[in-house]
């Protein structure tokens, strides 16, 4: 397959956008869960304040890429730092 102009394959024109494309950085986030605090409540909070979130312990947590949620996934413990192993991907479709 050809792209419109016939010169250049349409599978190699996407795979050379793509190499271009690989080194571009992105920002990852995961997101634990939320609250809503009164000014009050925020105010009132120290060292040793526990704060309750909206998502059950067992729950899969959310992870964004640059502000869009792609996937799901659980933490893990890689050497001393945190992790999150991705369990489910979001279709492009559904994502929001």
């Amino acid at each position: 397959m050809t792209d419109m102009s016939g010169a250049f394959p349409v599978d190699s024109a996407l795979a050379a956008n793509f190499r271009l494309l690989q080194d571009v950085d992105v920002k990852l986030t995961v997101e634990i869960g939320s609250t809503q605090l009164t000014l009050r409540e925020l105010l009132a909070l120290g060292e040793s304040s526990v704060i309750e979130l909206d998502r059950a312990a067992n729950e899969l947590l959310d992870v964004f890429v640059n502000g869009t949620l792609i996937g799901r996934g659980e933490v893990v413990t890689v050497g001393d730092r945190f992790g999150v192993r991705m369990t489910e991907l979001v279709s492009p479709d559904k994502r929001a």
